[in-house]
């Protein structure tokens, strides 16, 4: 079947308007956003979704990724403040913000972002010392962050991260790091012993002085005790002769008699309970000796008193003759 003049026109003119149909429905996808020109010229920016533009008129002009994106900064050297070289490297986290603005505001937004990094690392550690740039890398990721942030929100960029991964100081520089910290320690072990053994040392002292103390004050409590014992003692010797005394005064001789009874036995018990008193030599007869014991004994019942037997009266004292002591030593033999 052949086609005429007509139906040629009207199938160009479908497939004409098939092909407008596609050059002008755009899809963009989630995490992109596109920009459109007409004529060359910036006019809008296209969400995620479905969009229209005019076609043969309008083209899209940039694909911008506005997800948060990483961008790894190369190994440097970095010469510190104190002139001691090391190598740093790092990582930069950033995210589009405005699609137009980082499409036409900046050429290579990467390289851009990169270099600036890269410069803005050497100026921040090279402004500090190598004990400073090793124990401060905290400050150092907030000090570059900073910058940087200031540095490219022209661009409609925003760097949420700068993190630096590794800084490696020379080998020599490393092993004389190593030495010292090795000597610090040493230093800090020796402080600590010598403060141990000052502590250790007021403790004992101080064990020493507390016991000197309780000693001089238990002394003191003793010797506190034991005079409080005699003068009571003497207090009841005191008072045992003041009662003697007055029944002397009354007139009552078995007084007499016990008292002077008391004192013999004293004087006989001290003199048998002599460690140095092997042979005793006493100036009376045996029979002497028996007698008084008797006498003594013959007093305290009449002094203390015997539950049993009432008292009986007391016979007349009669003058005995007593026999005078005899030394052993003087004697002659019999003829």
């Amino acid at each position: 079947m052949l086609l005429g003049g007509f139906d040629i026109v009207v199938i160009a003119l479908v497939v004409f308007v098939i092909l407008v149909l596609f050059a002008g429905i755009k899809t963009v996808p989630q995490g992109y956003r596109y920009t459109i020109e007409r004529f060359g010229r910036y006019t809008r920016t296209l969400e995620p979704g479905l969009n229209l533009i005019v076609p043969f008129i309008e083209r899209i002009g940039a694909r911008m990724n506005v997800m948060e994106q990483v961008l790894d900064v190369p190994t440097q050297e970095v010469i510190t403040k104190d002139n001691a070289s090391v190598s740093a490297d790092a990582v930069a986290f950033y995210q589009v913000l405005n699609a137009a603005q980082a499409a036409y505001q900046v050429s290579n937004l990467e390289n851009a972002i990169l270099n600036l990094t890269m410069t803005n690392i050497r100026s921040v550690m090279g402004s500090m010392d190598l004990d400073e740039l090793l124990s401060n890398r905290d400050a150092i990721n907030d000090r570059l962050l900073r910058v940087v942030d200031d540095a490219v929100q022209p661009w409609g960029i925003k760097v949420t991260r700068i993190e630096i991964k590794d800084i490696r100081p020379p080998s020599d520089l490393v092993d004389a790091m190593a030495r010292q910290m090795k000597a610090e320690r040493e230093k800090r072990a020796q402080i600590l012993e010598a403060e141990g053994s000052r502590n250790a040392q007021i403790l004992r002292a101080e064990g020493a002085k507390q016991s000197a103390i309780l000693e001089a004050e238990g002394q003191r409590e003793a010797a506190f005790r034991e005079a409080e014992a005699r003068e009571r003692l003497a207090e009841a010797e005191a008072k045992a002769t003041r009662m003697v005394s007055d029944a002397i005064a009354a007139g009552d001789v078995q007084a007499i008699n016990y008292f002077v009874a008391q004192k013999y036995t004293e004087a006989l018990a001290s003199i048998g309970s002599a460690s140095n008193a092997k042979i005793v030599l006493m100036p009376m007869e045996a029979s002497s000796i028996l007698g008084s014991l008797s006498g003594i004994g013959a007093i305290a019942k009449e002094v203390f008193g015997d539950d049993s037997n009432p008292p009986s009266p007391r016979p007349r004292q009669v003058p005995s003759r007593t026999t005078p002591p005899v030394n052993p030593f003087n004697q002659t033999p019999e003829r």
